[in-house]
């Protein structure tokens, strides 16, 4: 049975759907998808699609949500959010926002539809991962179609906005903007035993009392066990495979310098050198030195 901190995390799939993914508390995705947006977008209302798309393997720990929005001007846009654990995650995306795309062609004549798209928009939460290329140390990552030479925005009705937590390094004295504090929050709220007077906010207020763990049901609590367990096994996995990656790479360099050495000794036996003096310059035993030459 997993041990609690008092609040949940958000970063669980049980803990992100509790927070994000529920109809009475939309107005928590709202106000965070309007701090991400930073006034480009200001959204007053959401409406949570059918489909809710889990990961596709248990372990790729993601879950998203489709939602239709509704800005202050009227108009309506398409968010994919995900809260993202995956390999490949550039590819993934790309295919994530073409089947957002493609699902709006109607079944019938599409010429008097005219391909009227609407604005769709992937914001992508990532905890442990990096994007691939990524070299700087922003957290948040603002991309759209544009000209390669110019820079020029070729069509903004389609965008990326990924979120690496791990490059979120500000201080509390730091938290300047909403943004600031819902990444704050997201990153910190489940080793926190209150809530700071820094975010006495009604928005991170309603946002606290949800992710208390005593305020869960006794079914929600056996989920979010379930969820939190499955978590920490995918990072052990996670880390196994980087340990075993790493003691591959060493091993093959240990390898490659013992076959460089093997190599130096017909030359230095050429240039005259004893056998003794062979074995101090390649550091190796006077046996394996003897051995290797017998051959």
């Amino acid at each position: 049975m997993p041990t609690h901190s008092r609040y949940i995390d958000p970063l669980t799939d049980f803990g992100f759907k509790r927070i994000f993914g529920s109809d009475p508390n939309k107005d928590l995705l709202i106000a965070f998808l309007n701090a991400v947006f930073n006034g480009r977008k200001t959204i007053v209302d959401l409406v949570y699609n059918k489909n809710e798309h889990p990961g596709e393997v248990a372990t790729e720990g993601a879950v998203i949500f489709d939602i239709l929005c509704t800005d202050q001007n009227g108009d309506r846009f398409i968010i994919e959010v995900q809260r993202a654990q995956q390999r490949y995650f550039k590819e993934r995306a790309v295919f994530y926002m073409s089947r957002l795309i493609s699902e709006q062609a109607p079944k019938g004549d599409r010429k008097a539809w005219n391909y009227q798209i609407s604005e769709v928009y992937l914001i992508a939460i990532l905890e442990d991962i990096i994007l691939p290329g990524n070299t700087d140390s922003e957290y948040l990552y603002d991309i759209c179609l544009c000209n390669r030479d110019s820079g020029a925005v070729f069509y903004d009705r389609l965008g990326f906005i990924f979120i690496e937590l791990r490059n979120f390094t500000r201080l509390e004295s730091e938290l300047f903007t909403d943004l600031d504090r819902w990444m704050f929050v997201l990153k910190h709220i489940s080793k926190l035993e209150k809530m700071p007077l820094y975010l006495r906010k009604p928005i991170f207020e309603k946002l606290f009392n949800i992710a208390e763990y005593s305020n869960l049901s006794k079914e929600d609590k056996m989920l979010y066990d379930n969820s939190l367990k499955q978590k920490w096994d995918n990072q052990n996995m996670l880390d196994y495979a980087i340990e075993e990656a790493v003691k591959a790479a060493e091993e093959r360099a240990e390898q490659k310098a013992l076959s460089d050495k093997y190599e130096m000794i017909p030359e230095l036996e050429k240039a005259g050198l004893s056998m003794v003096q062979i074995a101090g310059i390649v550091k190796l035993s006077l046996a394996e030195v003897e051995q290797h030459l017998s051959k």
